[in-house]
């Protein structure tokens, strides 16, 4: 280990003497040297905690002017970007060093986990089956938490190409020569604008979404399949019998362009565009990859034999060249290209060909299309040249599979309360009465809007009429609906099959969607002549999939799925039309903001549980969505642990979760490390769902369950009266935190809070969280805790062990034996260790008033510091004692964030101070400032890195 640090240390002292040397040059030595200096009094505070240092520190950045602290933030800003680079090398440096050394041994990898399965006496059969059966989808979404520019992010993988060249050896020239390409992307990375001028357009995160599958999934995920292919062949009894054929169990997801909860940008228009951007992309893949195989599949009939169907695909090919007359394949190829081609025109109204082609059939699914590619893969096999398909062709067979003609599975989601809306509209427009009285369905109950729901989905007559005039909002939510149809037609329906429900309270919620579906051709189920209903086709409509978000919505999501699934013409739909599969959403975020980070978890535990005994009684497959994002108080923290700490019946190879703001840069940067997250994410899942213990799981429910409902409630009392019981905590929040510059900084499409004003209840989930990262306190990642366990400690309960050392006991079994609890404390853990109370009271002092500054700081320190005690009682140690390496990285991470934190206080202190006196400043200085703050904050983000 001791080698891989020092590796790491001279790529970033190899980074950072580059940086310092593009500063140098472009900026002058006067600023250099300010930037040096604080640098180092940073370095050595940390390291040897001299509070000279501190007081060098800060007194050199309150005595910057403001051109010097806009340097300085985009100086330490620019060299976390160029540490994270480092760090990633480091990381997949250890990783392969792992698996060439003992590949068994690591942990995630599909090697390691069919070994353990195997060990376990899970059969092939078995996990052959499992494929057959699993759904497994990463979806990307467009919250605004990914601080870089795409021009940044080009950059970043351009340095960590050249950065990647070092581990051969190399010439004295050739060294030379590297480090000269790695000056040169790193003086473009400095004089490069790190912010945007304008926020960000939904067109513009779709773009970035593209980006990610070019540069990530489409190389990545075709290898997957082929590596795990490997793995079950080689580990199969024998070793040599061939595998069946994977189905396409793992595909992508985006939100992107489909969702229009609090987004008011996404429209029809945007829904289309989306859809086709991600069609042209993929159309794009296919016939460049068709293009390479006909430079390489050069077989001649005069050394090798084919098969009747690709002699007649071949037959089929308008080529007539006569130097292509003994190359079977090249010809059916070149056919494939024209019919390709003629699709990719077909769905994207483009000529998108890189050649010239002949007129050809279009494909009328991808089905037809591999169909072709089967042949030409069987008769390679056929004939003794079975190693050619690995070159290429596999790969692209697995692709078409994956991706189809639409690339990924793009949901709607939209919030309950505008359907409600909308549905009120459509009928007092239509003037329909119900048992003989005219509907306003804003004022029905509960159970009468049911009762109307279910009435009007089995009417053949329409409720929206094309001669009727509807409010803005219904129009255009009308419309997108129909743009949905349109897509799902004209692509497949793969492209849409989730339409999702924010903020589900109730079963209407779900009933409207089906209503709103009908009236707008997503669920086309035909009638006979005598007006009855005709059996429903497979994919006929959107699956409606509801969005728990709250600790009470949690708390009622069994209860309303039983409902749903108890109902007949559900019951109809999820057998025929959605393969006898329910999806239910999991929302993180909200959960935490609303109940704080314990009682969050511990909900969403109990509702999944709840929610596996509902499915069974109906008897209809459970696959649970989470809604997880980057920081620990929204589902953050390692996908693997957090998989298989999931409840028993819960995972059963069925499993979706978000991939949010920068975690998607994190993870998905590259092919390389982005097919290694993906091996985890299908590794955790085949692990849960074959090696679930229910008994055991049970167990630790049966004994643990009392204990953490104690913990549980009172951690959701301490969190909500600090938060929405404390007098002054808006104020508080407001001034304490940048978030107003949060909302200011250009990077989402979407609004910081639902509604104008200074509510915490309006403000959105993940801005929240940010912002406290931001201050480094974090409390969404451990508030509550401390003295919810303390409390536990001291007090007890009727059903838990008499003393408070055996109580102390029996939570540090739960800790040790309990998958949950381990994963909780664990996330918590790294959450405590970068949280510096320090820096928060810095922060803190941006509250003009004294009294609710002392007040709502000094309640979030005594917490703090009984959360650590706890956590060390529990644990037996130190924060992070057993990861020495990441408290050394930490530490070297929080020398070059510290000063930005410090740096963001002084402009934001400045800037308010220009406010509150109305001194005039010109637009350039105000605007200047505010590039200041934006970049601190893109630093400090970019250094946490899990903190949206």
């Amino acid at each position: 280990m001791k080698k891989t640090k020092s590796e790491q240390q001279q790529d970033i002292r190899l980074l950072g003497r580059i940086l310092g040397q593009s500063i140098h040059e472009s900026e002058g030595k006067p600023i250099f040297d300010v930037i040096e200096t604080v640098r180092r009094s940073a370095v050595s505070f940390r390291r040897e905690g001299n509070i000279n240092d501190s007081e060098v520190l800060l007194d050199k950045i309150t005595s910057l002017s403001d051109d010097e602290a806009n340097t300085l933030s985009r100086a330490f800003s620019y060299f976390l970007h160029l540490a994270n680079l480092a760090e990633d090398r480091d990381q997949n440096k250890r990783h392969r060093r792992i698996l060439l050394e003992n590949s068994d041994e690591l942990r995630g990898s599909f090697k390691h986990t069919l070994l353990k399965l195997k060990e376990q006496g899970v059969s092939q059969d078995a996990i052959q089956e499992f494929f057959t059966q699993a759904c497994i989808v990463p979806v990307l979404t467009a919250h605004p938490t990914e601080v870089q520019r795409k021009s940044t992010l080009d950059l970043h993988r351009e340095i960590a190409r050249c950065l990647a060249l070092y581990d051969k050896p190399l010439t004295e020239y050739e060294q030379a020569e590297l480090e000269t390409e790695l000056a040169g992307h790193i003086k473009t990375l400095w004089l490069t604008r790190m912010l945007r001028f304008n926020k960000l357009m939904v067109d513009d995160e779709i773009e970035n979404a593209i980006a990610y599958f070019n540069n990530t999934f489409l190389p990545a995920i075709p290898k997957l399949y082929t590596r795990l292919n490997h793995y079950l062949k080689t580990l199969s009894e024998d070793g040599t019998t061939e595998t069946p054929s994977l189905p396409a169990f793992l595909k992508m997801g985006s939100w992107i362009g489909g969702d229009r909860d609090g987004n008011p940008f996404v429209d029809a228009d945007t829904l289309k565009h989306a859809v086709l951007r991600q069609s042209t992309t993929i159309f794009e893949y296919y016939l460049n990859e068709v293009h390479l195989l006909g430079s390489e599949l050069s077989l001649s009939t005069s050394l090798t034999h084919v098969t009747e169907a690709l002699q007649a695909l071949s037959d089929l090919s308008p080529d007539q060249s006569r130097h292509r007359q003994d190359e079977p394949y090249r010809r059916a190829l070149i056919y494939i290209y024209a019919r390709l081609a003629a699709t990719a025109r077909l769905l994207t109204d483009q000529n998108i060909a890189i050649r010239s082609t002949h007129v050809a059939e279009p494909y009328a699914t991808p089905a037809a299309f591999a169909g072709d590619l089967e042949i030409i893969i069987d008769s390679l096999k056929q004939n003794q040249a079975g190693a050619v398909v690995a070159l290429h062709l596999d790969r692209l067979l697995q692709a078409v599979r994956v991706f189809g003609f639409h690339l990924a599975t793009l949901d709607l989601r939209q919030s309950s309360d505008v359907h409600e809306r909308i549905l009120t509209e459509l009928y007092r427009r239509a003037a329909i009465t119900f048992k003989g009285k005219p509907v306003d369905y804003a004022r029905l109950s509960e159970e009468e809007k049911v009762a109307l729901l279910l009435d009007e989905l089995n009417q053949s007559r329409p409720l929206v009429s094309p001669w009727q005039g509807y409010s803005e909002e219904t129009t255009k939510e009308l419309d997108i609906l129909r743009a949905a149809a349109f897509v799902c037609k004209r692509y497949g329906q793969q492209t849409i099959q989730q339409y999702i429900v924010s903020h589900t309270e109730t079963l209407s919620d779900m009933l409207e969607v089906l209503v709103l579906q009908q009236e707008t051709g997503l669920i086309t189920q035909e009638r006979d002549e005598n007006g009855e209903l005709l059996p429903l086709s497979e994919d006929d409509g959107l699956i409606v999939v509801p969005l728990f978000e709250t600790i009470p919505d949690l708390q009622a999501g069994a209860n309303i799925m039983d409902r749903w699934l108890g109902l007949p013409i559900v019951k109809n739909r999820i057998q025929y039309a959605q393969s006898g599969i329910q999806e239910v959403m999991l929302g993180y975020s909200d959960s935490n903001k609303d109940g704080g980070y314990l009682t969050s978890n511990w909900a969403l535990y109990r509702t999944e549980l709840e929610l596996v005994q509902v499915f069974e009684k109906h008897g209809v497959r459970l696959r649970l969505f989470h809604g997880r994002g980057g920081s620990v108080g929204r589902g953050g923290g390692s996908s693997f642990d957090a998989i298989l700490a999931q409840p028993p019946g819960t995972v059963a190879g069925q499993i979706r979760l978000t991939e949010q703001g920068e975690v998607i840069q994190s993870k998905y940067k590259n092919a390389e490390i982005g097919g290694w997250h993906l091996e985890l994410l299908v590794s955790a899942t085949l692990e849960a769902s074959l090696l679930a213990s229910s008994h055991t799981q049970d167990c630790h429910i049966e004994k643990f369950g009392h204990a953490m409902d104690n913990m549980s409630a009172i951690a959701e009392e301490t969190y909500r009266q600090l938060v929405y019981g404390t007098k002054g905590f808006n104020e508080y929040f407001f001034a304490a935190t940048p978030i107003h510059e949060i909302a200011g900084l250009n990077i989402g499409s979407r609004p910081a809070s639902r509604k104008s004003g200074q509510r915490i209840e309006d403000l959105r989930a993940i801005p929240w969280g940010f912002s406290w990262a931001q201050c480094r306190l974090m409390i969404t990642g451990w508030y509550g805790v401390g003295t919810a366990i303390e409390t536990y400690l001291n007090e007890g309960t009727p059903d838990s062990p008499k003393t408070a050392k055996a109580r102390l006991k029996q939570l540090q079994e739960m800790d040790q034996q309990w998958p949950f609890f381990r994963t909780l404390l664990s996330n918590m853990e790294m959450v405590l260790a970068k949280s510096d109370l320090t820096i928060g009271r810095q922060y803190s002092a941006l509250v003009t008033q004294k009294s609710t500054r002392e007040k709502i700081f000094g309640m979030i320190e005594t917490e703090h510091a009984k959360t650590l005690a706890m956590l060390k009682q529990i644990t037996g140690r130190k924060l992070l004692a057993d990861n020495p390496e990441l408290v050394a990285a930490l530490q070297e991470r929080f020398a070059y964030i510290d000063p930005l934190n410090y740096l963001q206080v002084e402009v934001i202190r400045r800037q308010r101070q220009y406010e509150k006196r109305k001194v005039k400043v010109s637009k350039f200085a105000s605007a200047r400032s505010q590039r200041t703050i934006h970049l601190t904050i893109n630093g400090i983000a970019t250094g946490l890195r899990n903190s949206g």
